[in-house]
């Protein structure tokens, strides 16, 4: 483009001095005219480049999936063909599943055995229940036993010492009259000594029948030998019942904690079992397909065994010098030039310019933050949308294309613009002068 404006220019000039003769040839009037030349050409490509920007890397990019298997195996088959169309949840790539299916059998007759013990935990508690009674029932008979001889001996005690008592005061109130008959000489000493010895039998009558009191007592609150053993054998009973009521009480969720960790188990195997058939995440297709049957597929490995292509509307982004994208806001007009389709132009919109770019990150690491590399470049990244003439291209992704954008300053260069885009696609034409340059 820049030799057509060059040459529209010598000519226009060789018609004014050439030609027509309208300006003197001098020295002066030549400079002049080389110097203007230069100064119009210059001014004409900043304009343009600032106000109308092109740029001429614009690509076409796809989202890629990379598919990598959850779990480990022999790869056994591969029926999906390059860049045949899928559905989502079509078979990709099949791993060997008789690993994961022989640790799911073990799982599940683990878990049958499991839940056998835990359904005769059910007949152990109600066994432990009726044992708790029935040592309930001997207790209470136990202590009716004991309690009715306990209790009679007691009374027998305390009756005997309020008869005893009753005596014995009777006995001291017959040994005050002997003493004072004897102190008067109405009573012999020998009747003194008679009451007093038998208020001396009485206290110890009574001493004796409140220390059978207190036997019988203590023997009532302790309980016999028989007695005892009721009682313990009740609490024996109470003991392997609490048992056998936690261990079949003690669930999670209304499951036995060693069943919901045996379930667990098996679901997670369930589920690798799964992963052994590897599938389409939705709709699409396959790209270049090197895996094979008998090679080993692995998880977190840092290569893919496939790389899957969802069918998503392409991305058209093109990058462009900073200087450049000040002017550029959504919505604005473009252009597309594509080398596939020399001669024809189509229509596009700005969608919106990238926010932040690779060149501008910092990545942690676990080391000092430093600048980009010098020879990072730093052009910004505009994505474009459009229409549906362009999508019937059927353009592979990856492909090139030249787009302009037309802001809103200095509107009247725009056709200029177009005029240029227009000649770089028709340039398109001659592909050979490309292989020409590359040979040579």
């Amino acid at each position: 483009m820049i030799e057509l404006i060059l040459g529209t220019y010598g000519a226009a000039c060789w018609l004014i001095f050439k030609k027509f003769k309208l300006v003197p040839i001098t020295t002066y009037t030549v400079c002049t005219a080389v110097l203007g030349g230069m100064v119009m050409l210059i001014g004409l490509l900043i304009l343009l480049s600032v106000c109308h920007p092109v740029s001429h890397d614009g690509r076409f990019y796809s989202t890629v999936t990379q598919i990598v298997p959850q779990v480990r195996g022999k790869v056994i088959s591969v029926p999906v063909k390059t860049n045949a169309p899928l559905k989502a949840g079509d078979v990709l790539f099949r791993i060997d599943p008789k690993p994961y299916q022989l640790e799911v059998d073990r799982l599940e007759a683990l878990l049958a055995g499991m839940n056998a013990k835990v359904s005769q935990l059910d007949a152990r508690l109600a066994s432990a229940e009726a044992a708790t009674e029935v040592a309930r029932s001997n207790l209470l008979v136990s202590e009716s036993d004991y309690d009715r001889q306990a209790r009679i001996s007691l009374d027998i005690s305390q009756t005997q010492i309020e008869q005893t008592q009753t005596r014995l005061e009777l006995a001291k109130a017959n040994l005050q009259r002997s003493q004072e008959l004897a102190e008067s000489g109405a009573a012999s000493q020998r009747e003194l000594d008679s009451d007093q010895a038998r208020v001396d039998a009485l206290e110890a009558e009574l001493l004796q029948a409140k220390s059978a009191e207190q036997k019988a007592q203590e023997t009532l609150n302790s309980g016999s030998n028989r007695l005892k053993a009721a009682r313990d054998e009740l609490k024996r009973a109470e003991a392997q019942e609490q048992e056998a009521r936690v261990a079949l009480e003690a669930e999670s969720d209304g499951v036995n904690p060693d069943v919901r960790q045996a379930m667990a188990a098996l679901e997670l195997k369930r589920w690798e079992l799964e992963q052994t058939v590897v599938r389409a995440p939705s709709d699409g297709y396959v790209t270049q397909v090197t895996l094979r049957a008998g090679q080993m597929a692995t998880p977190f490995s840092r290569a893919s065994s496939m790389l899957f292509i969802p069918n998503e509307k392409q991305m058209l982004v093109a990058r462009y010098p900073q200087n450049a994208i000040a002017g550029i806001e959504p919505g604005m007009d473009a252009e597309l030039a594509f080398q596939a389709y020399p001669g024809r132009i189509f229509p596009a919109k700005v969608e919106f310019v990238f926010d932040i770019i690779p060149e501008g990150q910092f990545v942690g690491t676990g080391g000092l933050q430093g600048g980009p590399d010098a020879s990072v470049g730093d052009d910004i990244p505009v994505k474009f949308v459009f229409g549906e003439e362009v999508e019937e291209l059927n353009l592979p992704t990856g492909a090139h294309v030249s787009i302009a954008v037309y802001t809103h300053n200095f509107h009247a260069l725009a056709i200029v613009r177009k005029v240029i885009l227009r000649i770089k696609s028709w340039e398109n034409y001659v592909f050979f002068m490309k292989n020409f340059d590359m040979v040579h």
